[in-house]
């Protein structure tokens, strides 16, 4: 989108744009308040953020209780739980990606549909293929849209 057009107020966002930046500055909240362990090192020495899934994980135990906050460290709010919530499409992204590739690797290494249901706790090797059509579509980038 050019830049008259982002300041412009009676020009409607684009939602991908929106969502992206939504997404960024949850990262850096989450990052900025709740970063422990080494995540706080590599926020306070590089600036550099949590991956989504470790924030996500970070806010839901210190919500739920399962984790001690550091000293000093705010409790979890209402912005911090919506921050957490924006992450998810983005941590279950990279996490289906990952579903994806070991599905590639084990059919590669000649795992078969029932092994792979099986350590999946599938039932059957048709829902194992099923799942990987699902998560291959999913990752594949849609032309149309």
């Amino acid at each position: 989108m050019p830049e008259n057009e982002r300041n412009d107020p009676f020009t409607r966002p684009d939602p991908q744009d929106a969502r992206r930046l939504r997404s960024y500055e949850a990262l850096m909240r989450i990052t900025e308040r709740h970063a422990a362990g080494d995540h706080r090192v590599r926020w306070d020495e590089r600036r550099m953020p949590m991956e989504p899934f470790d924030a996500v994980r970070r806010v839901a135990d210190l919500a739920a209780g399962s984790a001690l906050p550091e000293p000093d460290e705010p409790p979890v709010d209402q912005s911090d739980l919506t921050a957490a919530l924006t992450l998810v499409p983005w941590a279950r992204g990279e996490f289906d990606q990952m579903e994806a590739g070991l599905l590639q690797m084990a059919k590669g290494r000649g795992m078969t549909w029932n092994e792979i249901a099986f350590g999946l706790g599938l039932g059957t090797a048709q829902a194992a293929r099923q799942r990987h059509e699902r998560l291959t579509r999913r990752a594949t980038p849609d032309d149309d849209a």
